[in-house]
């Protein structure tokens, strides 16, 4: 399936907040694609971008539900 997804650049601040967001709801290094699915909604980014900070991170995505990460 090719990647159809815009790639954005997010600003520093954008990064960071993301970044903080992922860390407070990681819980043993994991979060739930769902949990990831609403940080992405909640700011306004694709879910790629959260995929991205989350490998970044070590944050594994678990219980995926699209097959995104």
């Amino acid at each position: 399936m090719p990647d159809t997804e815009q790639r954005i650049t997010l600003s520093s601040e954008q990064q960071e907040e993301l970044e903080n967001r992922l860390h407070k709801a990681a819980k043993e290094n994991r979060i739930l694609c769902s949990s990831a699915l609403a940080i992405a909604k909640s700011l306004g980014i694709p879910p790629g971008e959260v995929g991205n900070a989350a490998n970044k991170l070590k944050i594994k995505i678990s219980r995926c539900q699209l097959g995104c990460f």
